[in-house]
């Protein structure tokens, strides 16, 4: 069947998890929070017909450490929440990204505020996750595929950062499995299948291997870090438009990239030199990718939902070599969910006008 044949209109949440089902993932549990709350209920509906588990848990905490338990035996697992739910997680997910565990986390996002806690590793220790943001459903079914494929492939944790406006908005999808490369073997999972007989498997986040008498962490850590270092080197991704000659590079992720996309085609055909990057991967952030679209221009503007925190990485991608100013700013509705003012093109349009008038915005208050 086509893909043209094959696409039907569902909601974002539905769309990411059949996409989820389609690689693979057998297990999910989670906590009801909003906009979260509706990817859960689809997998709560989906799983059991796939021959999967889905487990609406006690809390987030209780949630991740059933994925935590389900993914170190090998079985693709998953788990999620908002930014406040992932708050509770921060300590698991910081042991199991030491303990080598693939996982594949979603935020269903309130807004943008969460860019630091996806991208800076919220719990303890030097680590960070791969964060792929996804411009819409039909990205996010290809996103959620890959970030399964990329938790096995480094044996890491890969975080989807989504948002209400991805989860609640409904689109004509195709859902088809992605093909990847050969995955390596799972020869480190702790299936049960060894113990007792001297081969049995260990996976902690403290270095401890099976037959040593000690542990030497500083050689465990080293060994993280470097694993941490290819990723960053190998998996940038990013998308660019119109930034060839751009006097203006505007810079921005997610679902709100989606209106400064359209807002950057309207400008380009009236003959403005304006361009778009988009981070697909917050992390690795795609910096020497910005910074050679940003060389011949002469101001880069980030617009994100929030106070400024994307901002801090386009600042050091640029390195000083133009002005890096904001745009966009807190933007919320009375909920608290993000779909403030900010997400209409009329307003990006003018901030983005403003930008390129050489205009400094005060966009440390409400839109």
């Amino acid at each position: 069947m086509s893909a043209a044949t094959s696409r039907r209109l569902m909601e974002g949440s539905e769309a990411i998890a059949e996409a989820a089902i389609a690689a693979g993932c057998r297990f999910f549990a989670g906590y009801p929070m909003t906009p979260f709350t509706e990817l859960l209920e689809h997998l709560a509906r989906r799983l059991p017909e796939e021959g999967g588990t889905c487990i609406n848990a006690e809390s987030e905490i209780e949630a991740i450490g059933m994925a935590w338990g389900a993914a170190a035996t090998g079985a693709r697992a998953a788990t999620g929440s908002t930014g406040q739910g992932l708050s509770l997680m921060q300590e698991s997910l910081s042991e199991i990204t030491r303990a080598e565990i693939p996982l594949v986390v979603f935020n269903m996002a309130r807004g943008q505020g969460d860019y630091f806690q996806a991208t800076r590793g919220g719990g303890h220790g030097d680590y960070r996750h791969i964060v792929l943001a996804p411009i819409d459903a039909s990205e996010a079914v290809a996103h959620t595929q890959l970030a399964f494929d990329l938790a096995d492939r480094w044996r890491h944790p890969v975080l989807v950062m989504g948002d209400y406006l991805l989860a609640h908005t409904s689109e004509a999808v195709a859902v088809e499995r992605v093909a990847f490369d050969p995955q390596p073997s799972k020869d480190w999972a702790v299936d049960g299948s060894l113990g007792g007989s001297g081969r049995s498997r260990n996976l902690n986040p403290i270095g401890m291997e099976k037959g040593s008498k000690g542990i030497d962490p500083d050689r465990f850590w080293r060994r993280l870090q470097e694993k941490q270092d290819r990723i960053e080197a190998a998996e940038p991704r990013h998308e660019t438009f119109a930034t060839e000659d751009a006097e203006l590079v505007v810079v921005a992720y997610g679902t709100v990239a989606r209106f400064a996309r359209y807002v950057v085609q309207e400008l380009r055909a009236e003959g403005a030199k304006v361009g778009l990057f988009r981070p697909i991967t917050l992390w690795p952030f795609p910096s020497e990718a910005l910074a050679a679209c940003t060389a011949g221009a002469t101001r880069v503007a980030c617009l994100e939902q929030n106070a400024g925190q994307m901002i801090d990485d386009v600042r050091l991608a640029v390195l000083g070599r133009a002005p890096v100013v904001p745009i966009g700013g807190i933007s919320t509705d009375p909920a608290g969910f993000g779909i403030g003012r900010l997400l209409d093109a009329a307003v990006v349009r003018g901030r983005v006008e403003a930008a390129l008038a050489g205009r400094e915005l005060d966009t440390g208050v409400v839109v």
